[in-house]
């Protein structure tokens, strides 16, 4: 066996060795790394070590597979591992900074990878970094008018648990004033069109609204998405004082489970079917749906206002136990929903119980206490369905879909 290929054996074989941590990629997760930084001795997906390669002086990338590897350096992966440099380099990672995951956004896991290797801010023997606090400064901001990105004054009140934002650089009295208590951030590069755009949401007034921001330096926004989950770490902590700080953390933030277009008709399904974009909230247990992706309020909450007070009423059937009704075998029945891209969704983060509903648009009719939402694929048969109806109700809403490319949550 050549050096070669047996250094590339090796390679293989501590990729797969137990209590290293090489089987993931060391900085967002996925499985299967087929890249390493032989100069920080770790190992990293492909997306990863496109950021590694910016800065060469830190970190230096091979592909595990295709490159040639010497001895000394194979013999140096050896003696490191993810885990033991996560241990250096993730000494001491504050519980509110988000860490990506594999399907983030890029800006996520650049700055990420910079405040690790490139800033050492989170080594144990690094300087102490005080937690966020305040914060102020410029955002570029969407008008809701007339669309365009308009430089706009942000600022953060952690204390008094408030995000305001003013049209006039020195203003004094701002346009907006955010309660931390229902804020959530979350980026949405693709749909803002810009690889560092930001979605704000927050209520005001039994409505859902939304801000869409972004700024030049990825290193800014994503200071300002970590200080926003600062402040709501801090607000979390004395609402729930009896809570412990891990079961706080996964509520500072969300995703939404998915999102993408879809089609719905109106309670009569008299109306013709028009094509609205839909996002699925596990964690507020609510379905929305807005004209277009990028609206500043929602035209619907399907379990939310204004009655959700029902809903909490019902909480066994909805999300926060993870116990939808909707059901395999319902999907089993109907092989071509079953293929659907939201069925998967349905199948655990519905919001109520289901029934599969024959009819002129046939689908999977999602029960919201008191009323129903249809979703309708045009590749089901009516011999494909399951003979049961249930009880039409008055008052819901139906929508199908029509194949198209629907956009996975995430935080981008």
């Amino acid at each position: 066996m050549s050096d070669r290929e047996r250094n590339k054996k090796r390679l293989l074989e501590l990729l797969q060795t137990a209590g290293t941590g090489n089987a993931h990629c060391a900085d967002c997760g996925a499985p299967d790394p087929d890249w390493a930084s032989y100069k920080l001795g770790i190992f990293i997906c492909l997306n990863c070590s496109g950021v590694h390669r910016n800065f060469p002086d830190i970190s230096k990338v091979k592909s595990v597979r295709l490159d040639f590897w010497e001895d000394s350096t194979v013999e140096f992966m050896t003696r490191n591992g993810n885990l033991r440099v996560k241990a250096k380099y993730e000494a001491r990672v504050p519980a509110f900074y988000y860490i990506p995951q594999a399907n983030d956004c890029l800006v996520l896991k650049e700055q990420w990878i910079r405040a690790k290797y490139e800033r050492q801010e989170f080594m144990a023997d690094g300087k102490t970094i005080p937690p966020p606090g305040n914060r102020e400064g410029f955002l570029w901001k969407r008008g809701r008018d007339n669309a365009q990105f308009l430089r706009r004054r942000f600022v953060l009140l952690s204390k008094e648990g408030l995000l305001k934002y003013y049209t006039k650089e020195e203003g004094k009295y701002p346009k907006a004033v955010i309660s931390i208590k229902d804020l959530n951030a979350t980026f949405q590069t693709e749909k803002i069109g810009n690889p560092h755009g930001l979605q704000i949401t927050y209520r005001k007034e039994g409505h859902t609204r939304n801000l869409f921001v972004y700024h030049e330096s990825g290193k800014e926004i994503v200071d300002w998405f970590n200080a926003l989950r600062a402040a709501r770490l801090q607000y979390l902590k004395l609402t729930f004082p009896e809570l412990p700080e891990s079961e706080l953390v996964p509520l500072i933030t969300r995703n939404y489970v998915k999102q993408g277009f879809m089609e719905k008709t109106g309670p009569k399904q008299r109306e013709p079917f028009k094509k609205r974009w839909f996002a699925l909230d596990s964690q507020e247990r609510r379905l929305l749906y807005y004209k277009n992706p990028l609206l500043h309020q929602q035209r619907v909450a399907a379990a939310g206002d204004p009655w959700t007070e029902e809903l909490a009423a019902h909480s066994e059937h909805l999300v926060a136990r993870r116990s939808s009704h909707l059901g395999s075998a319902a999907l089993q029945e109907c092989p071509a929903v079953g293929s659907h891209p939201w069925s998967d969704f349905f199948k655990t983060e519905a919001v109520a119980s289901t029934r599969w509903l024959p009819g002129p648009s046939p689908g999977v009719s999602v029960v919201l206490v008191h009323r129903r939402t249809h979703m309708h694929s045009p590749a089901l048969s009516r011999s494909e369905m399951s003979p049961e109806s249930g009880p039409r109700t008055s008052s819901h809403i139906k929508w199908r879909h029509r194949h198209e490319n629907t956009p996975t949550a995430s935080p981008k």
